[in-house]
């Protein structure tokens, strides 16, 4: 829902312009029927320490979510957010905790803890003498959840999508590397999946199935950061694969008659488990490049409740 309880009274609208704010929701990709969850349940042994059943896309790609606030200061933080994010609050003159209570009929208290949660995610900075300021850009912690949101929302969402397609081109064939260089020791359960994987998404294509596509699609680049055995390259995935989410791109690559299909992912599986890590990420990088020219579909961030 709009969070609407926070409305500016009448004064200068050139400096508290109100927006409507919006949210996001992402629909979790549903698990596949039959796959390794199933077969491994009551298992000991490998299946236990290595439980690729929970590869599914949404499990671990989940969608970037913060701890938001409720009520007045929640809703304050929100709306202070996506003005700085979309430019609407000007750099040029410092933020008036006076002003900014008296616009929003919020407490000096309020607004100070909101001016705090704003300052943690590097979006603006206090200073004795200074006051309250917008930071540059670059300053901004760009892979908050928060910020990532209200640039979604906001006219910079084309530059945070071709950011994040560049930030998963670099990360994705590394990976793919990684995995190819421990090809011998991927436990069975791991190969096996990947091959189903394979076949998947060749019948989905065949099909002309893009729900299952995309789901195969999504567990198979799961099970590849998993498999990597890095937990910071695994954990920096979800946060890019969340913000593609709330950006709304989905990589050309995830849709059958694309040009992209199942055979380069075929390619892809018969190098990783080859022990190829060059040819595998030469692959990984060639179905990723041809998904960036793509237009981001029409998948408007949906209104959440603040």
């Amino acid at each position: 829902m709009v969070a609407a309880a926070l409305k500016p009274t009448a004064g200068n609208a050139d400096q508290f312009s109100m927006n409507t704010v919006s949210s996001v929701t992402s629909a979790t990709l549903p698990a596949h029927p039959g796959g390794v969850a199933a077969a491994a349940q009551g298992q000991t042994g490998e299946a236990q320490v290595y439980p690729y059943g929970l590869a599914q896309g949404a499990a671990v790609f989940p969608r970037a979510a913060a701890q938001r606030g409720r009520g007045l200061h929640g809703q304050l933080v929100q709306q202070l957010g996506q003005m700085i994010v979309a430019g609407e609050l000007g750099a040029d003159r410092p933020l008036v905790p006076e002003e900014i209570g008296q616009r929003f009929e919020v407490s000096r208290t309020v607004v100070r803890e909101s001016l705090r949660v704003l300052e943690a995610k590097g979006l603006v900075s206090a200073r004795p003498n200074v006051g309250t300021r917008i930071r540059p850009v670059h300053e901004w912690n760009l892979l908050d959840p928060d910020v990532i949101e209200w640039r979604a929302l906001g006219p910079f969402r084309a530059d945070q999508a071709r950011e994040l397609a560049e930030l998963r081109q670099a990360f994705e064939p590394l990976a793919a590397h990684l995995v190819a260089a421990q090809a011998s020791r991927l436990p069975e359960i791991a190969r096996t999946r990947m091959m189903e994987l394979s076949e998947l998404l060749s019948e989905a294509a065949a099909d002309g199935d893009t729900m299952a596509y995309q789901r195969a699609d999504a567990e198979l680049h799961a099970l590849l950061l998993r498999a990597t055995d890095n937990r910071m390259l695994e954990h920096l995935a979800s946060v890019v694969y969340g913000a593609l989410e709330i950006t709304g791109v989905r990589p050309l690559s995830c849709v059958p008659g694309s040009g992209v299909g199942d055979d380069q992912h075929a390619a892809l599986v018969d190098r990783l488990l080859a022990g190829d890590g060059s040819g595998a990420a030469e692959v990984l990088s060639g179905l990723l490049s041809r998904g960036t020219g793509a237009q981001a579909t029409a998948h408007v961030p949906a209104q959440r409740d603040h």
